[in-house]
């Protein structure tokens, strides 16, 4: 790299290696309450004033009541019959992360979308740090703009990526590269 290096890893380079049992058992034990649809007393697993950080159109929630109520209730109103699947998980110390999806019914209004009746599936991935055995930060990447493809709207109008994949439009290439 040119210039000067931007420090890398600084959230995990001080990670207890020791607590990686513990860290393990807060989410598996936490994913279950999610898929048995725990809302009310889910702060087993999270601290009271954890943080979740989500992408753009999923929000930040500060502390466990704005967890509940501006994402777990309004999550479970547009999506019944949900179960969550990490596909992968990695625990190192006091930091997890995991990728996945949830499948489930739109089945309430999403994002303005009237219930459609539809299985979808939501993919995700998620970061979390572990501390005195509850989650107190949780960095969340929700593909809200797969899901609303799933529903028939398309957030990208035929711009998105895809097209190049598909040979439906020319890459573009920076000055100078081939």
């Amino acid at each position: 790299m040119k210039g000067s290096r931007p420090e890398q890893a600084a959230l995990t380079k001080n990670t207890d290696i020791a607590k990686t049992d513990e860290t393990r058992r807060v989410i598996e034990e936490m994913v279950d309450g999610l898929n048995d649809h725990r809302i009310d007393d889910i702060g087993e697993f999270f601290s009271e004033g954890f943080r979740w950080m989500g992408n753009f159109g999923c929000g930040t929630k500060h502390g466990l009541r704005e967890f509940q109520d501006n994402w777990q209730r309004p999550f479970q109103a547009a999506f019944s019959d949900k179960v969550c699947i990490d596909e992968a998980r990695i625990f190192m110390g006091e930091w997890a992360a995991a990728f996945g999806r949830q499948e489930a019914v739109h089945s309430g209004e999403f994002m303005g979308i009237a219930a459609t009746g539809r299985r979808v599936e939501i993919r995700y991935m998620d970061f979390w740090k572990v501390v005195d055995g509850r989650i107190v930060d949780n960095y969340v990447s929700v593909d809200f703009a797969w899901v609303m493809k799933q529903l028939g709207v398309d957030v990208f109008s035929g711009e998105g990526w895809e097209a190049y994949d598909l040979g439906e439009r020319v890459a573009p290439r920076p000055e100078g590269s081939r």
